[in-house]
């Protein structure tokens, strides 16, 4: 009886085993199953992660694509195309001095002698300039002088190209010429108040023509331009053709640059005008040193000038908003033959006349603070020694011996870029006789937006 009772228990115990082991295997499972079900949700979760990321970085990729696309197109400006950049240049400026200005300089009575100088207070011309891409071909800008005494002058008004690639560009209308290196740049961004003196005799401050223009930027590291220009040679030497065909004026020029490490960069060109002047009218010239108030002069002649040009500049660990040291030259030489007329208004004589005239400048502008500059400029010019016809020998001095010079320094203060106030003082010796220290104050002031200056 003992013994049943004994293997009855044993049997219970195994059974009771057999079922706890059997609840335990279908918990392990189900721990299993949720694990498994976890998992799959983990991998579904992640799996929407990534192709989130993977959308995100598509968008990215594209954005930039789109931003390469649209820089590698030539654009000449970042106008917007349906608002265009204007500007709005204000100056004004008070000069002191003794001698006339109207006094032509020395040796150059048939050449340009416009100073712009004015005793007292006076408002210089506002400048007006309106920018704009036409389309993904072209750019156009407009450059309006606004004269203190009423009137308004076109002063550029030309379309560029801005898709010829292979380094052309083409420039057509009224724009300043290429060549030298101060020509193309506008007076709000001269570094003194006036010109040098041989950019007012044989340029009559500034050249600027009516025609074409292309240059061609080479594909090699360091900067290489060549260019081209013809016009109606309405500027200064040249004669406005009237009522003719073909061009009255070429230029051809070529510039030359590259950096020096990170702190120094220059730039140095070669150029050649020609034209023709026909009738050029003289005013009050002293042909004879005792002629009173001169007389009227008429010269018609083929006109020649070769120029060369060098600036260089330097800033420390190339930081120029702080400041640098700029360095630059210009040296012009023209030749003109034709027939002179003497004395237009009286004995109007009429004579052979050549002459070959010189002139160079050199100056220095230093920033010592991010607000403040200050500059030195020397100019001088060689009248040369004419060769007069036998005619007109008598009346015509061919040799003045006397070289015009003139001694600038200035300090100017700069706010910022839209503004700047400077003082200029000038010793100028370019009247033989007629010396004279000069004084003027000066205020630029731009308004709205503007484009960058050239180098």
């Amino acid at each position: 009886m003992f013994r049943n009772i004994y293997w009855c228990t044993v049997v219970a115990v195994l059974l009771g085993n057999s079922l706890s082991a059997l609840a335990a295997d279908d918990a392990d499972l189900q721990a299993l199953r949720d694990q498994i079900q976890q998992l799959k949700q983990s991998d579904e979760q992640r799996n929407l992660q990534l192709e989130q990321r993977l959308q995100q970085a598509e968008s990215v990729a594209a954005q930039a694509q789109a931003v390469a696309q649209q820089a590698s197109r030539p654009a000449a400006s970042n106008e917007n195309n349906f608002n265009p950049a204007i500007s709005l240049i204000l100056s004004g400026i008070y000069g002191q001095f003794r001698q006339d200005a109207a006094i032509p300089v020395t040796g150059f009575a048939m050449n340009a002698n416009n100073t712009g100088y004015t005793r007292g207070f006076s408002l210089k011309e506002s400048e007006l300039a309106i920018a704009a891409n036409i389309d993904p071909q072209f750019r156009g800008v407009g450059t309006f002088s606004l004269d203190p005494a009423g009137g308004l002058s076109v002063e550029n008004a030309f379309v560029q190209s801005s898709a010829l690639g292979n380094g052309l560009n083409l420039k057509f209308g009224r724009f300043f010429s290429g060549l030298g290196y101060l020509n193309e740049q506008h007076a709000h961004a001269w570094d003194f108040v006036d010109q040098p003196l041989v950019y007012r005799v044989l340029w009559d401050n500034q050249i600027g023509d009516d025609g074409l223009q292309l240059k061609w930027l080479a594909p090699t590291d360091m900067f290489v331009e060549f260019g081209g220009e013809i016009g109606r040679g309405r500027g200064f030497p040249g004669s406005d053709r009237q009522n003719k065909n073909g061009a009255g004026a070429g230029v051809m020029f070529a510039h030359f640059g590259d950096d020096i490490g990170i702190e120094q960069s220059w730039r140095a060109g070669i150029s050649l005008h020609e034209t023709r002047r026909e009738n050029a009218i003289s005013n009050a010239v002293p042909d004879l040193l005792g002629t009173a108030g001169g007389v009227s002069n008429s010269f018609s002649g083929n006109s020649q000038t070769g120029g060369l040009d060098f600036v260089w500049k330097y800033s420390p660990n190339g930081n120029f908003r702080e400041r640098y040291l700029k360095v630059q030259s210009e040296y012009f030489r023209r030749k003109e033959n034709g027939l002179l007329s003497y004395d237009t208004t009286g004995a109007n004589t009429r004579g052979s006349y050549t002459v070959t005239q010189s002139g160079w400048y050199l100056q220095s502008v230093y920033q010592f603070m991010p607000t403040w500059r200050t500059g030195l400029r020397y100019d001088r010019l060689a009248p040369g020694t004419a060769s007069v016809g036998a005619s007109i020998a008598a009346d015509v001095i061919s040799n003045y011996a006397f070289n015009p010079s003139r001694l600038t320094w200035m300090a100017d203060y700069n706010p910022s870029e839209f503004s700047r106030i400077r003082l200029q003082l000038a010793h100028d010796n370019s009247r033989q006789g007629r010396a004279d220290n000069q004084l003027f104050l000066q205020y630029i002031m731009s308004l709205g937006a503007h484009g960058a200056h050239q180098f």
